[in-house]
């Protein structure tokens, strides 16, 4: 019998399927995963590009869609415009977020379906400690490496001011 499958594995194998079914359920609207974020987030209020660049920059990965092409996309569809410094949803993009909203809450009843709401806050609450745990730690490994840098650039410092005496 083979063993069992590691968290890795279902955290990767996931999150592609869910780029895979976030896609196609958003395809025949004209919208990838990352135009659903945006509307979603814009439909909250208005943001500057910088906002929504920090607000979605744990989503952004490396060979997605530049923001300025989703937003620029938005804005040739009418669904945004420019307010000042910040962007908006118009009534258009309102009515199409609402549409994509349907679909994605359709998507979400598919992915938690045998789960109860407790299942589910347990399972993020557990992942978000997983999560701290490995940040916790690679932030007292970088302030290690520091340390020993800094000690290392002092002894090598001292070193030098021997070597030249």
């Amino acid at each position: 019998m083979d063993a069992p499958k590691p968290i890795g594995y279902w955290l990767k194998h996931l999150h592609n399927l869910l780029e895979t079914q976030f896609e196609t359920t958003l395809t025949d609207l004209g919208l990838g995963r990352r135009h659903w974020q945006v509307l979603n987030t814009l439909s909250r209020g208005k943001r500057t590009p910088h906002e929504l660049r920090e607000a979605l920059a744990p989503f952004w990965a490396e060979g997605a869609l530049d923001l300025g092409e989703v937003l620029d996309n938005l804005t040739e569809r009418g669904w945004s415009r420019t307010e000042g410094d910040a962007l908006a949803l118009t009534e258009a993009g309102r009515t199409a977020h609402a549409k994509a909203a349907a679909r994605i809450d359709e998507t979400r009843a598919t992915v938690l379906d045998g789960l109860t709401a407790e299942q589910y806050a347990e399972t993020v609450r557990i992942l978000s400690v997983m999560t701290r745990n490995v940040e916790t730690a690679l932030a007292a490994r970088d302030d290690s490496r520091e340390s020993v840098s800094s000690s290392s650039r002092e002894d090598v410092q001292a070193e030098s001011r021997c070597d030249l005496r």
